[in-house]
Formats: C-alpha cells, sequence, structure tokens
C-alpha cells in the first residue's frame, strides 16, 4: 500500500477518533448543566452505542495505517538517541498504545455496567489529553530537531 494512501486513511481515522472524543469532551460537558440528568444519561448513552458500533472500525483503520506509516519509519526508532524523528515517533507510539488501552478499558468496563459518571468523565479527559499531545508529535516530528 502506498505511504500517501496510508496517510490519508490515517488522517481521515484520526479526525474520526479525535472529533469524537472532542465532541465528548468538550460539547457534551458544556450542555450537561443546561439539561436534566436523566436526559443527559439518555443522550449518554445513545452517543455511547453508537460509538461502539462504529470506533473499534474507526480504530483499526488508524491503527493499522499507523502501523504501516510507523514501519517506513522504523529504522528512525533503532536510534533514538541519534534523532529527534525517532524519538518524538516513539513517544507518538507510546501515547497510542495508551490510548488503545483506555478504549480496551473503556469498552471492558462498559460491558460490566461500570462506566459511567465520573469514570467515564476522567476516561474521557485522558484520551482528549493523550491525543492532543499525539497530534502535537504527529505536527513536531517534521518541524522539530535537536
Amino acid at each position: 500500500m502506498s505511504y500517501l494512501l496510508l496517510l490519508i486513511l490515517h488522517l481521515l481515522a484520526a479526525i474520526a477518533f479525535i472529533g469524537t472524543v472532542f465532541f465528548e469532551v468538550v460539547m457534551l460537558e458544556g450542555i450537561r448543566r443546561h439539561l436534566p440528568r436523566e436526559t443527559m444519561r439518555e443522550v449518554e448513552r445513545a452517543i455511547g452505542n453508537r460509538a461502539v458500533r462504529i470506533m473499534p472500525f474507526v480504530l483499526l483503520v488508524l491503527y493499522v495505517a499507523g502501523f504501516g506509516l510507523a514501519w517506513r519509519h522504523h529504522g528512525a526508532l533503532f536510534q533514538l538517541q541519534h534523532n529527534s524523528f525517532g524519538l518524538l515517533l516513539a513517544i507518538k507510539i507510546l501515547l497510542a498504545l495508551s490510548v488503545l488501552g483506555h478504549f480496551a478499558a473503556a469498552m471492558i468496563w462498559r460491558r460490566q455496567g461500570r462506566l459511567g459518571g465520573q469514570r467515564s468523565r476522567r476516561l474521557h479527559l485522558s484520551v482528549f489529553t493523550h491525543v492532543i499531545v499525539i497530534v502535537l508529535l504527529a505536527k513536531g516530528m517534521f518541524y522539530l530537531q535537536w
């Protein structure tokens, strides 16, 4: 598969995932105090049900394309002390694996009925922070050098 196609797939999946996280963290939190508690629970439940159906496919594309892109630069990952690109890529990969772990934990907790309220908000905020740093690292890999 060509690098350009992998890059486009990775970017589109990243937009979908990050956009969803942004919506849940920024937009939903902003309307929480304006809606009755039960209405908000129904909204969150409906969004969660939709996300459970869509996000596994989005994440599959995101991580498969990301692996393909990283593979093209695997040499840099073996020389972290000699290049900033490889170091930033390695940090980005570790954060991406952490996001995947967050997603897996969320799916397990949801199935067990333990994903709600404060736990859900903390999880979303953590993922949001991770993806913001990942985006900054993705751009920094090509512009920061030391």
